[in-house]
């Protein structure tokens, strides 16, 4: 998938071998993941085999922390350092002010001194951000509302928990393709509007994906609840994406404050 991405991007093939690759990857997940699943509804998964399942869990998710860190550190970096540089603070002003941009202020959201990708408008946090905010908040709540459910051994509440958070999840994903719309063709902001595009799409880009990932494995957990899976003592599996959900709204909060509204 990988080798055959590589050569789409350098226009030496025609996506076939990635979707061939794509393909292959998600038969292995499928079977992979089918084989745990089986396994556990067996009872071979004792306290040795959870306690591997919650680490593996947890250090996954910390790779994820650190993966948006990243992201949230160049955009702290651009903003905080490189911007206020090229419009000449401390001791670079003569290099980069004075000699090369002695037209250019240190305001944000900027595409830089040169202007990259023309001109744009800058997102609001009001409107569609807001409304999404709200709807990913309200996601945890159902998401905890289920577990609760399923601790008290109601697996009606389980389910229309579930559901309530998967229809969420699907929501908000909706939303953002809508806001991304209307940013491409309205605001003309797009991935190539300088920092500020590059650093709005890559976050929000990889967080959308993130939400659409946790919400396709929550409906398979509801599916799995549907089939009597779980039970109020053993149902990690259900625990692990519910951590990976609240995860995935903790980073929204970050977005939604330091993209969108400061």
């Amino acid at each position: 998938m990988l080798v055959g991405f590589a050569l789409l991007l350098n226009g030496m093939s025609n996506g076939m071998m990635m979707m061939v690759g794509l393909g292959i990857l998600l038969l292995m997940m499928f079977g992979w993941f089918g084989t745990v699943v089986r396994e556990s509804e067996r009872g071979y998964y004792k306290e040795k085999e959870d306690a591997s399942f919650r680490w593996g869990m947890g250090w996954f998710i910390f790779s994820e922390v650190m993966f948006f860190a990243a992201f949230f550190g160049a955009l702290f970096y651009a903003r905080m350092y490189s911007v206020p540089w090229l419009a000449g603070e401390e001791t670079t002003r003569f290099f980069t002010h004075d000699l090369l941009w002695p037209s250019f202020e240190a305001d944000w959201p900027t595409n830089g001194p040169a202007h990259v990708g023309g001109h744009f408008e800058s997102m609001s946090p009001w409107g569609l951000p807001a409304l999404n905010t709200l709807i990913l908040l309200s996601s945890g709540v159902t998401v905890t509302w289920a577990h609760w459910g399923l601790i008290d051994n109601n697996r009606k509440q389980l389910i229309l928990g579930l559901a309530a958070t998967v229809g969420l999840g699907f929501l908000f994903v909706a939303l953002q393709a809508f806001e991304y719309m209307h940013a491409m063709h309205e605001m003309n902001l797009t991935l190539s509007s300088g920092i500020y595009g590059s650093t709005f799409y890559m976050l929000t880009g990889f967080h959308g994906f993130h939400v659409t990932m946790g919400a396709i494995m929550l409906l398979i957990i509801m599916f799995r609840s549907m089939a009597g899976h779980f039970s109020p003592q053993r149902h990690f599996a259900f625990e692990a994406v519910a951590w990976y959900w609240h995860f995935v709204d903790v980073v929204w909060l970050g977005l939604f404050i330091f993209v969108y509204w400061f």
